[in-house]
């Protein structure tokens, strides 16, 4: 009872009017920053880090919360629309999101991101409000062997979420791992594959990948077939919203990927981004009707962009209960509780409990705001399609480098990302999915710096990380996952031979 009285004084400060506008400012920001590829919610906060000194600490710690989940909540826009992840955590809403554009069905996706991200982010901030403390705890637990566990039968399970080539979706993955490697290595502090290219000493950012595989490869293509039919059918208001039978089968998916965000969004890593991924393997694995994935099923919409919301909540338990950021926009956070001379943690409830429920109060506002505001947009979003081919591609296009150039102002990171739509474009070509590429690079840095920290751990035994009850457990159910899915595959051979023999036979 305790926590629901606090929770309704933080509304009540939260509705002030300074509280209430730096709530909407935020959110309205993020929406923006999601759209626009490229600018990401990091450095916008960065960039309004000195802003807020003229505001007090809760005003600007809500704006800044605002544009943290708010960008989460737009970044499926462009992916939907124009197959340009405005988010890294919106690159998995393109391979359903934009086939749904193009059957003239861009409304329903964009209204289905809006409702996951408003269910899913209050999931999320009901256990926020609620089970911080024991969440929290849990997640500090796990050490170096058991993130290295976790990315390794993540790798495994996530893998064949494309539907097509397991040996093809293996490839890309192994050259996303590759791809994270390149840079200045954690440990040792030692220059890999740089080739002497100053630039490449901080890596390779995985919003440019994302940005040139699914965005300028898609330009290209384009630009390629441009006497292919533009699908942009006249729009009637009703057509822009889900139909019954949409709504019906968004439910479930919304749901779990609400639980799947929440759960993640505990783990160390790009927690938003990888939810994503997690949730369109289950909604794949769960659904009566796989083969639409990719084609445009609404639950491969529905799930992960619920996902990313959710996990959006949850990166913020370890931040407020325990002050330690567990991905690079949460630590951009606690650089705006620093300048304000507050330290979060687990004293924060206590010594500032009108700016940590306040905080969470306006998450709850914010969500709605945002739902508010974006679902009556959606017809305008729509009308996109209506504008030409060789005019709205070049404008994406330039969009695209500006928000490429303006993630380290660096023209290099133009170069990249036209290196990295090339690419994408005859991956196409040759029916190979960029999204393993993807995946591999996010979880190829998680997985490399587990296992050496954890063989430093374990004197270099590699059993180590088998006796470890935690990782052990994971890596144990992974081998059981690998002998199974080997088990199937010899026997689909199997099936295969014997057909084909019966055939011959018949002939």
């Amino acid at each position: 009872m305790d926590i629901l009285t606090m929770l309704l004084n933080g509304f009540y400060i939260s509705i002030s009017p300074a509280n209430l506008l730096a709530c909407i400012a935020g959110v309205l920001i993020g929406t923006l920053v999601g759209v626009l590829p490229g600018i990401g919610p990091v450095g916008t906060i960065a960039l309004l880090l000195p802003f807020s000194f003229s505001l007090d600490a809760t005003a600007s710690l809500i704006m800044f919360a605002g544009i943290y989940y708010g960008s989460m909540f737009g970044g499926s826009t462009t992916s939907i629309l124009l197959n340009v992840p405005g988010e890294a955590s919106s690159v998995v809403t393109c391979l359903d999101g934009y086939a749904m554009a193009k059957k003239g069905r861009a409304g329903a996706a964009l209204a289905i991101a809006a409702i996951g991200s408003l269910v899913a982010g209050t999931m999320g901030l009901i256990g926020l409000t609620f089970f911080a403390p024991l969440m929290s705890r849990l997640a500090v637990t796990f050490g170096p062997p058991e993130y290295f566990a976790i990315a390794l039968v993540g790798l495994l399970l996530l893998m064949k979420f494309t539907g097509k080539s397991m040996l093809k979706s293996g490839l890309m993955v192994v050259v996303g791992i590759m791809l994270g490697t390149i840079g200045l290595d954690s440990l040792t502090g030692v220059n890999r594959f740089t080739f002497d290219v100053d630039e490449l000493q901080r890596g390779i950012e995985f919003s440019i990948v994302a940005m040139g595989v699914f965005g300028v490869s898609e330009i290209l293509d384009t630009l390629v077939h441009t006497n292919r039919e533009q699908n942009v059918q006249s729009f009637k208001f009703r057509d822009l919203y889900p139909s019954r039978e949409e709504l019906r089968r968004s439910v479930q998916p919304i749901f779990r990927g609400g639980i799947i965000g929440f759960l993640v969004g505990l783990l160390p890593g790009p927690a938003a981004t990888i939810s994503t991924f997690v949730s369109y393997a289950v909604e794949k694995r769960k659904s009566k009707r796989p083969e639409e994935f990719g084609q445009g099923a609404i639950e491969g919409v529905a799930g992960p962009e619920s996902a990313n919301n959710a996990a959006a909540s949850a990166t913020m338990i370890p931040l407020l209960s325990l002050g330690l950021p567990f991905s690079a926009s949460s630590a951009i956070l606690l650089s705006g509780f620093l300048i304000h001379g507050i330290v979060p943690g687990p004293t924060l409830v206590t010594q500032n409990p009108d700016l940590f429920w306040g905080l969470i109060a306006s998450m709850y506002l914010g969500n709605v705001i945002l739902l508010i505001v974006n679902l009556p947009l959606v017809g305008l979003f729509t009308w996109i399609l209506k504008i030409p081919i060789n005019i709205l591609m070049p404008v994406v296009l330039m969009i695209t480098m500006t928000g490429a150039y303006s993630i380290n102002n660096s023209i290099f990171d133009v170069a990249l990302l036209i290196f990295f739509g090339v690419l994408g474009f005859f991956m196409k070509q040759a029916d190979y999915e960029p999204a393993p590429l993807a995946l591999g690079l996010i979880l190829g840095p998680v997985l490399e710096n587990g296992l050496a920290q954890g063989l430093i751990i374990g004197d270099g035994s590699v059993w180590f990380l088998f006796t470890r009850p935690i990782s052990g457990t994971i890596l144990w159910l992974g081998v059981a996952l690998l002998v199974f899915q080997t088990v199937c595959w010899f026997n689909k051979q199997g099936k295969r031979k014997t057909t084909q023999s019966g055939e011959r036979e018949v002939c």
